[in-house]
């Protein structure tokens, strides 16, 4: 077993003895009015919504337990956020995931990257946005916000494609947008699973 991952230190996620893929993602802040089966918690909100989670892990780890498996945190990673503050976020990442599956939870890597530096060698001798993630395994990846603009989808399509070739994952559910425009180069490479938001699954659930 690997504590932490590269010279950077990130924690470690270990690969699960099996991959199992929720049915249903719930929100963070949702999760107390869901039902626990084959669900995941995810956390693809606005931090201050999770901030709490991140320095106080122990708190929520009796809920978080209850459920099928647990998305790491999304800390975000701008592309103009200061690199050292790029680097602690994905540590925080990978450091809650870490201690949530040290202590029984069944943990999905959330996989996220910034500019160019997050996902290439141009800056420093790591990846560092794909350090502490096991390879061959199920990773998961939120699109909002991500994709709306030109300049965005480069950047997210950029760092797709380098996440492939860096981990293989095996599964990789997304949560938000999955534009064939975006995703239809990739799909021989992977298993790409999707969620509709919170809101639209709530209907489906509820019909």
């Amino acid at each position: 077993m690997r504590f932490f991952s590269g010279n950077l230190e990130i924690p470690c996620i270990e690969k699960p003895k099996e991959l199992i893929i929720p049915k249903y993602l719930v929100p963070f802040t949702k999760m107390n009015a869901s039902s626990y089966s084959e669900s995941a918690v995810h956390f693809y909100e606005h931090d201050k919504r999770f901030s709490d989670v991140l320095v106080s892990t122990k708190d929520y780890l009796s809920e978080l337990k209850k459920f099928t498996a647990v998305i790491s945190p999304d800390c975000s990673l701008y592309r103009d956020m200061p690199l050292c503050l790029q680097i602690a976020n994905t540590y925080m990442n990978r450091a809650v995931g870490c201690y949530l599956q040290s202590h029984g939870v069944y943990v999905i890597p959330n996989v996220r990257w910034g500019d160019e530096r997050s996902y290439t060698t141009v800056e420093l001798p790591e990846k560092f946005a794909f350090l502490g993630v096991p390879k061959n395994s199920i990773v998961s990846i939120g699109t909002y916000g991500c994709i709306k603009s030109r300049v965005n989808k480069q950047y997210f399509v950029e760092g797709l494609s380098a996440m492939l070739d860096e981990l293989s994952p095996e599964v990789v559910l997304i949560y938000g947008g999955m534009p064939e425009s975006i995703f239809g180069q990739f799909k021989e490479r992977t298993n790409f699973v999707y969620y509709p938001d919170w809101i639209s699954t709530k209907r489906r659930r509820s019909a």
